[in-house]
């Protein structure tokens, strides 16, 4: 989709100025992400991140509204014209917006729980889940800038991996039989609803890039059939 996207960036303006707002989302989200797990891990003070993070989500939300614009003056200026792609970049805006979102909710969990984490079991895995994301932010950035298909199959089978690594982890503390301090439980819990959703909505976009439109919010399954 975003290849046929790229082919009409000559003639028509506002597309392509709404496929650049676009990636500055990507790229605002991926600084919070960043940001919000080194307030997590306390090796960045949350006092000194505060601002600038919402400050970020402030620029991410104008720059959905800005898309909006964008494809709203261009269907009527056109009408009929590239109806699919528009109507798709909206909704990937959405899931860009909505990733700021959950990168705030990673870092109110690293302000409002400031125990440390004790258990390896549930540590371990939720740090490498945010490593694999933090690639993932990289790859899908470039994959949409570059219209690369190749990229964005990489980003939603490597965020289909990341999504059961969340549910299993979730399962494995609802069915802990050790004692581990309730707060950490949940901090673990809300740590691993939080990546999986960023993950989805990664995948979101990348199944955009793909072009398989049908299959907008159905990430999984484009990638089952893309993988075939």
């Amino acid at each position: 989709m975003f290849r046929q996207l790229y082919s009409a960036l000559t003639t028509e303006n506002s597309i392509d100025l709404a496929y650049e707002d676009l990636t500055r989302m990507l790229e605002h989200g991926a600084w919070m992400f960043t940001r919000a797990n080194e307030v997590l891990y306390s090796t960045v003070p949350a006092e000194k991140v505060r601002d600038p993070l919402y400050k970020r989500d402030g620029a991410v939300n104008e720059l959905e509204r800005s898309i909006r614009r964008k494809v709203l003056r261009h269907l009527t200026v056109n009408p009929g014209h590239d109806v699919a792609i528009c109507l798709a970049l909206m909704s990937v805006a959405k899931d860009a917006e909505r990733i700021g979102d959950y990168c705030k909710n990673v870092f109110e969990v690293g302000i409002f729980y400031s125990e440390g984490f004790h258990v390896p079991r549930y540590q371990k895995p939720l740090d490498e889940m945010a490593e694999a994301l933090s690639g993932l932010f990289k790859t899908l950035i470039a994959a949409t800038r570059d219209s690369d298909e190749a990229k964005a199959h990489r980003v939603i089978a490597d965020t289909r991996t990341v999504r059961g690594r969340c549910d299993d982890l979730i399962e494995a503390l609802l069915r802990e039989e050790e004692a581990i301090e309730f707060h950490e439980a949940v901090a673990y819990s809300l740590l691993a609803r939080h990546y999986k959703r960023v993950a989805s909505h990664l995948a979101n976009i990348a199944t955009a890039v793909t072009g398989r439109l049908e299959d907008l919010d159905f990430p999984s399954d484009a990638d089952d059939r893309a993988l075939d």
